[in-house]
C-alpha cells in the first residue's frame, strides 16, 4: 500500500494567543480601564469609555490562510483569523445527547443554573434514547425516564422519545443509533459546530461540519450558556486517490490510516479527507470515515461538503446553511497520501484498531460468533454489502450471526429495499436464507456492552467478530460495573479473496461487517 508524507516547517502551523478580549457572558468587544482616584475610603467605580463598534475589514489579503475546522472556529467565535492552539468560545449550533450521558449532563445543568433554569435554546438540543433501550434493567429504564421528565419540562423540540419497548415500531419518534439518526432527521450541516455526549459525534463530520464529543460537565454548561471553550486544533490532511477497488468499504481506508499513524496519531488534532476517492464515497460511507477518527485520538474528522452532501440534505433540512472550505495556502500539521487502487482488504486485531493486517492473513482464525450493527456498521448500505456477499457465497453462516440495524430507517430498508442482482430480494430475505439471526430493535445492542439481557451482549468469554468501532482488552467488568465479557474481538473490514481466482473464497469480513461463512 503506497503511502507517502509531507510535513511543512514545524512553526508554521501552530501559534499561541492568549485571548483576553472574549468572555463566555459578555461581549467580544474589548473593554478599557481607568484609573480610579480614591477620595477617603470611598470606592468609585471603573467605567469604560464610549467606543465604536470595530467592524472587520473588507479589504486586503487574507493574512493567513486557514482550513476547514480553522475556518469553522473562526465563524462561530465571530473571529477573522484563527491559528491552532488558540482557545476561543464558540457558539454551539446543536447540542446532543443520549440515555447515558443525558441524566449526568442534566443533573449538572440543574446544580450550576438552578432547578428552574432553562435551556438556551429548545430547539438545538437533540436528545436521543438508543443505548441501553431494549432492557428491564430498571436503571437503564430510569435513564430514560429523568430525559423525557426533562423534555417535557423544557419543552425540547427533538426528543425522539420511547415509550413501549415491546415493539418499537409502536413508537413513531423513536429512532435508534444517535450519530446515524441525527444525519437521517438533518441534524448534520455544513459549516455548523456539533457537540455530543458520545465519543463518536465526529461521525457528523462527514457533513463538513465540526463535530465532536464531550463530557457531562461541558454539556451541562452547554445546555446553560450555548456556548463552550475550545482549543482550535492543527490539522492534518489525508489525500485518497485512486479508483476504489469493489471489494473494498469506507472502513478499510480509515483502518489503513490508522495503522499508518497509530491510536495516538491524530490526538487533539482535526483529520480532514480529501481526494477523488473521498469525493466517489456515498455520504454513509463518508460518516463511516470520520466516524473512527476519535480511535485514532482525533479531536474531529471533515471532508469538504459537494454535491453529494447537498443532494443528501435536500429533503432533510430547511436550515439554511454555509459550506467552508479550506483555503489554498492552508497551513497542515502534516499530508499523508494514499492510491487507494493498490489497498487490501484490512482487519484490526486485538486489542487495538491501529493493530492492522490483510485480512487474507487471518483467514484461518477461529471465530465463535458474528455481530453486525453499530454506528460505524448498522446503516443501511452495510447491510447491503453483507447481502450481497451471502448472495454470492450461497452458503449458511456457520456461526451465530446477529443484526442490529442502527435506526427504524435502516431497520425498514433492510426488510424493503431489493439488493441488486438478487432477482427483488430484500436482505432481511437473503439473512434468513443464510441462517442469520432476526433483525433486532434498532439500538447500540452490545456494542457498550449494557444491561445482562442486552441483545447479542457477550456473557462469557469468547473470539467475536465485530463490525463495531472498538477495540479493548479483556476485562472481567463491563459497563456499570455489571459482569460483563472478557471480550476478545477481531473487527474485519471486508472479503477475503482467493487472490489467484481473483473470487470470493471464504467470507471473512466485508467492509463493516464482520460475517462468517
Amino acid at each position: 500500500m503506497a503511502c507517502s508524507t509531507v510535513t511543512p516547517p514545524s512553526t508554521s502551523f501552530i501559534g499561541y494567543k492568549k485571548d483576553l478580549n472574549l468572555s463566555a457572558f459578555s461581549s467580544a468587544t474589548p473593554l478599557s480601564s481607568q484609573k480610579c482616584k480614591r477620595k477617603s475610603k470611598k470606592i468609585c467605580s471603573v467605567m469604560s469609555p464610549q467606543q465604536s463598534e470595530r467592524k472587520p475589514a473588507t479589504t486586503g489579503s487574507v493574512k493567513t490562510g486557514m482550513t476547514m475546522t480553522e475556518k469553522i472556529f473562526a465563524r462561530a467565535s465571530e473571529k477573522t483569523q484563527l491559528s491552532p492552539g488558540e482557545n476561543v468560545w464558540v457558539d454551539v449550533d446543536v447540542l446532543m445527547t443520549h440515555d447515558v450521558c443525558g441524566p449526568g449532563s442534566i443533573g449538572i445543568f440543574k446544580k450550576e443554573f438552578g432547578q428552574n433554569a432553562k435551556v438556551w435554546d429548545r430547539e438545538k438540543v437533540v436528545i436521543i434514547p438508543d443505548h441501553y433501550i431494549f432492557t428491564t434493567d430498571e436503571r437503564a429504564n430510569r435513564n430514560v425516564d429523568i430525559l423525557r421528565d426533562f423534555c417535557m419540562e423544557q419543552n425540547i423540540k427533538y426528543f425522539y422519545d420511547i415509550k413501549d419497548l415491546s415493539n418499537f415500531k409502536a413508537n413513531p419518534d423513536y429512532k435508534g443509533v444517535c450519530h446515524v439518526a441525527l444525519a437521517q432527521e438533518g441534524h448534520c450541516r455544513p459549516g455548523e459546530v456539533l457537540l455530543g455526549t458520545d465519543s463518536h459525534t465526529c461521525t457528523a463530520g462527514a457533513f463538513g461540519q465540526f463535530a465532536t464529543g464531550i463530557g457531562n460537565t461541558d454539556a451541562g454548561f452547554v445546555l446553560g450558556t450555548g456556548k463552550l471553550l475550545l482549543k482550535v486544533p492543527p490539522t492534518l490532511r489525508f489525500v485518497m486517490d485512486g479508483e476504489m477497488p469493489d471489494y473494498l468499504l469506507a472502513k478499510d481506508l480509515i483502518l489503513q490510516i490508522i495503522g499508518e499513524i497509530s491510536v495516538a496519531g491524530g490526538t487533539y488534532k482535526a483529520m480532514e479527507f480529501v481526494g477523488s476517492t473521498v469525493e466517489s464515497l456515498s455520504m454513509e460511507e463518508r460518516m463511516t470515515l470520520c466516524n473512527m477518527v476519535v480511535e485514532a485520538g482525533g479531536k474531529n474528522g471533515i471532508v469538504p461538503a459537494d454535491s453529494t452532501t447537498f443532494k443528501y440534505l435536500e429533503d432533510k433540512t430547511s436550515v439554511p446553511y454555509e459550506p467552508v472550505y479550506s483555503d489554498a495556502k492552508a497551513r497542515f500539521l502534516k499530508e499523508y497520501r494514499f492510491d487507494i487502487s493498490k489497498l487490501e482488504p484490512l482487519v484490526a486485531k486485538p486489542h487495538s484498531p491501529d493493530n492492522r493486517a490483510l485480512a487474507r492473513e487471518c483467514k484461518d482464525v477461529k471465530i465463535d460468533r458474528v455481530y453486525i450493527g453499530s454506528c460505524t456498521g448498522g446503516k443501511t448500505e452495510d447491510f447491503m454489502a453483507a447481502a450481497r456477499v451471502f448472495l454470492a457465497s450461497g452458503k449458511k453462516v456457520k456461526v451465530p450471526t446477529f443484526l442490529v440495524p442502527a435506526t427504524q430507517k435502516v431497520w425498514m430498508d433492510v426488510y424493503s429495499l431489493p439488493v441488486p442482482g438478487s432477482g427483488g430480494k430484500t436482505c432481511s430475505q437473503i439473512f434468513e436464507e443464510a441462517g442469520c439471526d432476526t433483525p433486532a430493535s434498532p439500538s447500540c445492542g452490545a456494542c457498550l456492552g449494557g444491561p445482562k439481557d442486552t441483545y447479542a451482549r457477550l456473557n462469557e468469554p469468547q473470539a467475536s467478530m465485530r463490525l463495531n468501532n472498538k477495540q479493548e482488552l479483556p476485562r472481567p467488568n463491563g459497563s456499570q460495573g455489571r459482569p460483563d465479557i472478557s471480550r476478545f474481538p477481531l473487527y474485519g473490514c471486508c472479503i477475503s479473496f482467493d487472490w489467484s481466482r481473483h473470487r470470493p473464497k471464504r467470507v471473512f469480513a466485508v467492509g463493516n461487517l464482520i460475517i462468517t461463512i
